[in-house]
């Protein structure tokens, strides 16, 4: 049955795809007012690891139906509808390779947009002209650009947009905000964000060939340009090619650095300056730097991330974290907790003092705290309050231009300087080319 309601839906695909955007929503289209026990009617859009999680989740908070899978590979539907909705006991009612027959659907009140990164765009702004709220994965957008466009769609059509950066809804990281905001630190000169993943090695090379049967290929590349599939570029590893993401820069920058955005209650920085490349695997098939340090400008403070593929022993001998440098105290969060090392006051052979109490080390605890189903949870409270949530789309747009510019300035090889209240670089072409608007693959058209 699942197959036959796809292959009904690629044939309504194949028959409108010269049309690059939704066709303008009915009234019955419209947004309806939940109330606090409305059923949410939900749709997941790119059925892959994450939106299986996501959808998942929301499942699992209870009151949710899922009403539509979608994704241009029929696996992917078939696994969700296997491993997500039948054992919530439910079976999605409609099933579609093309995004707009999801968004178009009178019974669906929130879509989860969980597609490659560079589908992200596109399928959350058309929901919310059609009046459906979004759960998007990260990275937001793949240029400053779209992500600003993202924003404006939200406001302009009073939409509940969330982005999937679920280290906001941790106890663990709303712990260590609050002994931030106590002041107990001290003033902040250096923050250090970074992620360093011993589980990812060489990317072997593949020759091109034919897509899968069941895969529309073309409607996967959507606005990027048009090119011979190869399995290096499909499914998960599209994250390490520029023209699909930005390595692990947009990757996992968009959760650390938005921590530090949010702990220092910054928007972003006013210049970058990197250097990385492919130093760990320099033959293999990825693209984007295995290996990259960038070093921020803020007005008060520095920061700095760094990554690296193939170790896992970064900073603090954690895989990942955030890190900020006060003069009381060093704070370090991750997703296993968080702590507070005491700053020194003097060192010598005799004697150690510090400036404050440090905090030992608050353990998360997976069994009392989930934060993806924290996360998943706020989002759908926001829904029926029309609240904005933890990961709001223009929090979640303002952290994701750090990293946009820390990929300008790494295949720059220079300094971009960046304008905070106007979102434009500053005298550099090449740099805005990169990360402020990339063109799109006619059909496709973004307007809000």
């Amino acid at each position: 049955m699942a197959t036959q309601k796809l292959h009904a839906s690629r044939r309504s695909f194949l028959a409108t795809a010269a049309v690059g955007t939704v066709a303008p929503m009915s009234a019955a289209s419209a947004s309806r007012v939940l109330g606090a026990n409305d059923r949410i009617r939900l749709g997941l859009i790119g059925c892959g690891g994450m939106g299986r999680v996501d959808l998942r989740d929301m499942l699992k908070a209870g009151n949710t139906q899922a009403v539509a899978l979608c994704d241009v590979d029929e696996s992917q539907i078939a696994k969700t509808e296997k491993d997500v909705v039948a054992p919530a006991g439910q079976a999605s009612e409609f099933q579609s390779g093309d995004f707009r027959r999801v968004v178009e659907r009178a019974d669906i009140d929130a879509v989860i947009v969980a597609t490659p990164d560079h589908w992200h765009a596109l399928p959350t702004v058309e929901a919310c002209k059609a009046g459906k709220d979004v759960y998007v994965e990260k990275p937001l957008a793949m240029t400053v650009w779209e992500g600003r466009q993202m924003v404006t769609a939200a406001r302009n059509h009073e939409r509940v947009v969330q982005m999937g950066t679920q280290q906001r809804s941790g106890r663990q990281y709303r712990e260590a905000k609050e002994f931030v905001d106590s002041g107990k630190l001290g003033k902040v000169r250096l923050v250090r964000c970074w992620a360093y993943l011993d589980w990812k090695g060489e990317t072997p090379h593949l020759p091109d060939e034919q897509p899968p049967a069941g895969v529309d290929y073309d409607m996967w590349l959507g606005p990027t340009p048009s090119r011979a599939f190869n399995r290096n570029r499909f499914h998960f590893n599209f994250r390490w090619y520029w023209e699909y993401s930005g390595g692990l820069m947009t990757d996992w920058g968009a959760h650390m650095i938005d921590i530090a955005n949010w702990y220092m209650g910054i928007k972003s920085p006013a210049s970058a300056m990197s250097v990385g490349g492919k130093f760990a695997y320099p033959k293999d098939a990825m693209i984007t730097p295995d290996t990259q340090q960038v070093l921020y400008e803020f007005p008060d403070f520095s920061m700095v991330w760094e990554h690296a593929l193939g170790v896992g022993r970064g900073p603090a001998d954690r895989e990942h974290g955030v890190m900020l440098h006060g003069e009381n105290g060093i704070l370090i969060v991750d997703r296993q907790g968080w702590e507070v090392l005491p700053e020194t006051d003097r060192i010598d052979k005799r004697v150690r003092e510090y400036k404050a109490p440090g905090v030992p080390f608050q353990a998360y605890r997976p069994d009392r705290d989930d934060m993806h189903l924290e996360h998943v949870k706020n989002f759908l409270e926001c829904m029926r309050t029309r609240e904005r949530p933890r990961s709001d789309v223009e929090v979640s747009h303002d952290s994701m231009v750090g990293c946009h510019l820390g990929n300008a300035a790494v295949r720059t090889g220079r300094r971009v300087y960046w304008d905070v209240d106007n979102e434009r670089v500053v005298n550099d072409p090449e740099a805005e080319a990169i990360m402020y608007k990339r063109p799109y693959r006619e059909p496709w058209v973004l307007s809000v």
